[in-house]
């Protein structure tokens, strides 16, 4: 009787644990938000998360209403995570030279230095700040990327100094001044095409669930769907071993009276 039990239940419970196996991953080990303000009039918006696991961070950033076309082709939109000072996005006074327009040199004593690069794909270091290649491109788009953490960005969240920058704003839109006036960062360029147009202050929020592959998004402050579905099928796998077990031992009762 004992074997045949142990023949009925052992298989039962090893497929409710294959089940729970299945479930998504565990939650991120922490998670940064932050909804972007226009800077410099470009009447865009934007939202960002960063969850971080380990070394790994997983930043999905969507934006919208930025300048659409640059010389008949796509806008490109350069964006990083900045650190190593106030955490800030600039105030209207930080306009030194009064041309209208904070320039990224301006804003950087709020904002700081690169720490990572939010390229849509390939290099995320620093270096890659000013590679148009990778930049976002056009007035709305999205960048969903995966990539290791390095030390300053890590530094920056845990202190909440990570400030989220896209930059690239349309011509039309400045001061004379502004538009006669040359990149700060390459001279080669107008001053439009380097300058913040979205800002925002990373801050912890929410652990998130990944419902998805490395490269996939991620909904922040859910956990994945299939979580509950999985863990409740265990349990009624489990439910019927047990039961199974239960019909056994009255079956034999039975056979024994």
């Amino acid at each position: 009787m004992n074997k045949t039990l142990r023949f009925l239940a052992v298989p039962t419970l090893a497929l409710g644990a294959l089940a729970l196996s299945g479930s998504p991953a565990l939650a991120a080990d922490h998670s940064y938000q932050s909804t972007l303000g226009q800077i410099n009039g470009s009447s865009a918006s934007g939202t960002i998360t960063v969850d971080v696991t380990g070394n790994q961070a997983h930043a999905v950033l969507k934006v919208s209403g930025l300048a659409a076309t640059f010389m008949d082709a796509p806008y490109p939109h350069v964006q990083h995570i900045h650190g190593g000072a106030q955490g800030a996005c600039p105030a209207p006074s930080a306009d030194k030279d009064g041309d209208g327009v904070i320039s990224t040199t301006e804003g950087a004593p709020g904002y700081g230095g690169i720490v990572t690069t939010l390229s849509t794909s390939g290099d995320t270091s620093p270096a890659a700040g000013l590679d148009l290649k990778v930049a976002g491109q056009g007035a709305s788009y999205t960048v969903d990327r995966t990539f290791e953490l390095n030390a300053e960005t890590k530094a920056a969240l845990e202190a909440g100094t990570a400030v989220v920058v896209v930059h690239g704003l349309d011509p039309a839109t400045l001061s004379a001044a502004g538009q006669a006036a040359k990149s700060d960062l390459v001279p080669s360029l107008p001053l439009a095409a380097t300058s913040p147009a979205l800002c925002g202050t990373l801050k912890a929020g929410q652990m998130t669930m990944p419902v998805g592959g490395a490269e996939t998004g991620i909904t922040a402050g859910t956990a994945g769907p299939d979580t509950g579905a999985l863990a409740l099928g265990g349990g009624l796998v489990l439910a019927a071993a047990a039961g199974g077990a239960y019909v056994v031992r009255r079956r034999s009762a039975r056979s024994a009276a």
